[in-house]
């Protein structure tokens, strides 16, 4: 074997020993920085945090806003439509009474000319209300154009 087996095994013990030492050394050197930038990574990291929360305010703020314009616009476009609802409902209520303003102007021409030579059956009418009266009181003109008062039985039915 090899004579200077224990002088190679104390040298490789040395050198196991310094290399030890020496990473001891540079793991005492290379802590701090390592927990410097580790502090700076995590403000960094805490940085884009906020300035994302930040982001998603703005653009809640610019939803809820563009929703509520959205809102705004749909209640007038509504108001205008009920208006112009109410402006139809009008004209067509306007144009049903003009046309039952036709109809009634049509029956009384109708009934007009039916009547108009049929003083028999006006006779008969005239006498079937007269019948039919419950003490009302006829006032005939005379020729003055003013009507004969019955001043003593006025009090009575």
């Amino acid at each position: 074997m090899n004579r200077n087996g224990p002088a190679l095994a104390f040298g490789g013990l040395l050198t196991l020993i310094l290399l030890v030492v020496l990473l001891i050394i540079a793991a005492l050197w290379a802590w701090p920085k390592y927990r410097v930038y580790k502090q700076e990574m995590s403000g960094i990291a805490a940085l884009k945090e906020a300035e994302w929360s930040k982001q998603i305010l703005i653009e809640e703020a610019r939803a809820r806003e563009q929703a509520a314009l959205m809102q705004a616009k749909a209640k007038v476009t509504l108001a205008q439509a009920e208006g112009e609802a109410q402006v139809v409902r009008a004209r067509a209520e306007g144009q049903a009474d003009i046309e039952r303003a036709k109809a009634a102007a049509e029956a009384n021409r109708i009934i007009g000319a039916s009547l108009k030579d049929n003083e028999a059956y006006l006779r008969y009418v005239w006498i079937k209300g007269l019948q039919d009266g419950k003490g009302e009181r006829i006032y005939i003109p005379t020729e003055a154009g003013l009507p004969i008062l019955e001043a003593g039985k006025a009090g009575t039915p």
